[in-house]
This record gives structure tokens, C-alpha cells and sequence, in this order.
């Protein structure tokens, strides 16, 4: 993998006689009157969008097993755990595996239709549920050999319709999401500790691979340092007076702090190529989490029996943006990924055709609460941007920032190439040279489906353009 580069700080001339004036004036005129953001309503705490201080989007302890009749799925998922392979592995041993996983998905098929209700107020079961039975649907899926035909795949009503059910209590997808493989799977790895970048591991696997135990961990340790950044975010959307010299002062700490915490994000997702093989990751991790359609347009759909209208669910499986660290960091420095903003540099052709509603759609996937803190974080009087643009000190600080995001975004798109686009040509698992080979057909996609290489550009271009040098 290439080396990331650390972050240039951008030369800025130094502002003349009047602006210095006027930069005076206007902090002399706020100690004096006292001027604060005229907030026209104040955000709850972060507790109240379950956010812990101390552990972020992350359960504050690791999610128990569910008890009494709910056992039933917690041991149909260690047994999958234990017999499953990958359905279009076509290796000898995987091979081996199939009759073994028709047993198990018929027992599945058996399970009876459990009544939810009960974790009505008690949000860790909830999310505990949420958790056992996406990882059920994926593997009831995913170890199917693929059809010939591209007719739809129905989840059997024993797992469909309790898992829409506890979806619509938690706000969420029912399907497989960032949170069900990362948040709600955690576990310490000493259960003395608190979590931390040292102290996590996870509850369950798809593939059993070290590379899917590592792409966890890598994307936990992203989490955890975006902590940090959470705190930073929290203190401007609390901050009442943003005007005096010591509230500009505090602000522009933050923002360099910030970009010192981006640039160690783009540093632990670039040691992805030291823990998590690329051959592997393609072709024995990354096709469990594919969603309904996530193949393209023309893929078969999942149907959830019992569920009316479910072909209208969000069912696009698990990504790295719902990521809600990641949403309100673009939140808060206002980056325009809807392209509905005048800036510079003006959007190539290649960002207009791009899906400008992606990053919207990835938030319905997320948690209701972390949903709700996101609008709510939109809603605030004055962004940190339109601050920077008033205030000169703060502007160098702020460039430095989104240039940092924009070099993290840099690095994912060299990330994505390496994992996604070059592992798209190599031979699949159980093949040779001489095998015939599925033809792939369109652009490389995301498990959700998305078209990769120009929605990861548009993102990085929409950054980009969130920089005041040059507006």
C-alpha cells in the first residue's frame, strides 16, 4: 500500500492593517455586549442519543446473550458458526459443507415465530436481537449456492418478521449493518478493562477468517479514536459565546486538534494491508455481507415472508459509511455531498453522475438515536464553517481540517482500488486458469450495491470543496 503522506499545513498570507482592525473591533465589541449564538434550540446531552462519554457509538458494556426462548437463535448461531461455508466457495472442503448447511437451513425453517415485545425499554436486548438475527439471514443466504436464475430469495417468517419488528423499535435496517458487525458485536478482550484500541475483539464471524476478525478490529479502532472527535463536535454544539478571544481561541485548538485525529484515522485504515490479506478479504469475507441486489440491478432480491411490502425495505446489508462518527464529522464541517451548494472548485461531470443521495440513504441504517443526533447536529444556528468564514483566525484551522478529511478520503479510494477493484479480476477460490470464470460484467460495487469508484471520488471532490482557500 502506498504510504500515506502526513498532512501539508496550507500557506495563507498574512492578513493586512484593516483586517487586523477589524478582527479587533470585533472581538473588543463581543467581550463588551457579551454576543453569543442565538441557539433556537439547545441539543440534549449526548446520553440522551445513546452516545457514552467514555465509549462513543459503542454500548458502554458488551451486549449479553438473550435468555428463555430466545436461546433458540443465540444456538443457531454458534452452530452456524461451527458448520456453514460460503455458498459460491467452491473448494474442496467448502464443497464438503453443503449438505451440512441444508440441515442447518431447514432447521432455521423450522424455529418458531418469536413474539419481540418483550424487549419493549430494554434497548441492549433490542440491539442484541437485532445483532443474532442479522447474522442469522446472512448466513441462511450466503451459504446457498448461488441459483442459476436470478429469482428472488425468501428469509424464512421465523427470522423476517422479528427482525422487522425490533428494526422498527430500534429505528433501524433490517438487515446486517456496521453496527451489528462492529458496535453491538464488541467484546474485551480482558473483561476486567474498559474498552479501548487494545481491549476489543467480537462476538461472531461470518467467514472465520482472521482478515474479517481484523477488518473488525481496524474499523473498531476507527470508532474508538473518533471519540475524541465526538467530544470535539459536542463542545462547539455547547458552545454559547463563539466571538470572544478566548472562545476563537478554544475553537481553533479544536479544529487543530481535529485534524491531528483524522490524520491518525487515514493512518489505521492504511494498515489494513498489514493484517488483512486483499485475496482474502474479496472472495471469503466480503461476499457474506452482501445485501438484496448488492450485485447490481439485475441480482436477486430478498423477500422477507411474512412482511407486506417488504420489497419496499432497506435491505442493502452493511457498510463503512453508516458509520455515524464519520456523518457527523462531515455534519459538522459542512461538507456538501448533495451538491445543492455553491463552491469551488464547480463538480466535474463525473461527480454529478455520481449517487449524490448515498450518504442520506447509509444514515437510514444506523441506529434511530444516532440518526436523530445527526439532524438535530444539522439544525444548529451556525456551522463551524460559516464561523471560520467570519472569523480569520479560525480560517487556517479549518482548511487544515478538511484537508486532513480529504487526504483520509484519498487514502480509502487507494484502499478500495486495492481491496475491491484489483481483486475483482483474480481467479475466485476452487478455480484454475483453465476453469471457466463468471464474467464480470459493470462496475465495481459496494455490499450495498453502490457503484464504488465514482461515489468514493464524489465524496473525496465534496470535501474538497468544503475548504475556504479558494471560495
Amino acid at each position: 500500500m502506498d504510504h500515506v503522506s502526513t498532512i501539508a499545513t496550507p500557506t495563507y498570507a498574512l492578513p493586512d492593517i484593516g483586517s487586523l482592525f477589524r478582527l479587533l473591533m470585533q472581538l473588543l465589541l463581543a467581550t463588551i455586549f457579551g454576543r453569543t449564538m442565538n441557539k433556537s434550540k439547545s441539543m440534549p446531552s449526548l446520553e440522551e442519543y445513546d452516545i457514552d462519554s467514555a465509549t462513543g457509538f459503542f454500548p458502554p458494556q458488551s451486549l449479553a446473550p438473550l435468555t428463555g426462548a430466545f436461546e433458540l437463535w443465540e444456538r443457531a448461531l454458534e452452530e452456524a458458526k461451527k458448520t456453514l461455508s460460503l455458498g459460491s466457495d467452491k473448494r474442496e472442503d467448502a464443497m464438503e459443507k453443503r449438505t451440512d448447511g441444508e440441515a442447518w437451513r431447514e432447521s432455521v425453517r423450522s424455529l418458531p415465530i418469536l413474539d419481540t415485545e418483550c424487549f419493549e425499554g430494554d434497548i441492549r436486548r433490542q440491539q442484541r436481537a437485532h445483532m443474532v438475527l442479522a447474522f442469522l439471514i446472512n448466513f441462511y443466504v450466503h451459504s446457498q449456492p448461488p441459483a442459476s436464475d436470478p429469482s428472488p430469495i425468501h428469509i424464512p417468517s421465523c427470522l423476517a418478521i422479528p427482525m422487522v419488528n425490533v428494526s422498527r423499535i430500534l429505528g433501524t435496517a433490517p438487515i446486517m449493518t456496521f453496527a451489528d458487525v462492529v458496535l453491538w458485536n464488541w467484546k474485551p478482550l480482558d473483561p476486567e478493562l474498559p474498552l479501548s484500541s487494545n481491549n476489543v475483539g467480537f462476538m461472531h464471524h461470518l467467514s472465520g477468517t482472521e482478515a474479517e476478525h481484523e477488518f473488525y478490529v481496524l474499523s473498531a479502532k476507527a470508532e474508538i479514536r473518533g471519540i475524541e472527535m465526538l467530544r470535539i463536535v459536542d463542545s462547539y454544539v455547547h458552545q454559547k459565546d463563539t466571538t470572544s478571544f478566548v472562545a476563537v481561541s478554544k475553537i481553533s485548538k479544536d479544529l487543530t486538534r481535529l485534524a491531528a485525529i483524522i490524520q491518525e484515522l487515514t493512518e489505521i485504515i492504511a494498515r489494513s494491508r498489514e493484517t488483512v490479506d486483499p485475496y482474502i478479504f474479496y472472495w471469503h469475507v466480503r461476499p457474506w455481507w452482501n445485501g438484496s441486489g448488492a450485485s447490481g440491478p439485475n441480482a436477486p432480491k430478498w423477500i422477507y415472508d411474512g412482511v407486506p411490502d417488504s420489497d419496499t425495505l432497506d435491505l442493502g446489508g452493511p457498510s463503512a459509511g453508516q458509520s455515524t462518527v464519520m456523518h457527523a464529522l462531515d455534519v459538522f464541517l459542512d461538507v456538501d455531498h448533495k451538491l445543492q451548494k455553491k463552491r469551488s472548485p464547480a463538480p466535474s461531470n463525473l461527480n454529478t453522475k455520481a449517487d449524490k443521495g448515498f450518504m442520506e440513504r447509509m444514515r437510514r441504517y444506523m441506529p434511530g438515536k444516532h440518526q436523530a443526533f445527526l439532524v438535530d447536529f444539522a439544525t444548529i444556528p451556525i456551522s463551524i464553517r460559516t464561523l471560520a468564514e467570519r472569523t480569520p483566525l479560525l480560517r487556517e484551522p479549518f482548511d487544515t481540517a478538511v484537508l486532513a478529511l480529504k487526504k483520509f478520503r484519498d487514502a480509502h479510494i487507494r484502499i478500495v482500488c486495492l481491496y475491491v477493484v484489483s481483486m475483482s479480476s483474480t481467479i475466485p477460490p476452487g478455480s484454475t486458469e483453465k476453469s471457466p470464470r463468471e464474467k464480470k460484467t459493470g462496475p465495481a460495487r459496494g455490499t450495498g450495491g453502490s457503484e464504488l469508484s465514482t461515489l468514493l471520488k464524489a465524496g473525496r471532490d465534496a470535501t474538497n470543496r468544503t475548504m475556504l482557500r479558494g471560495n
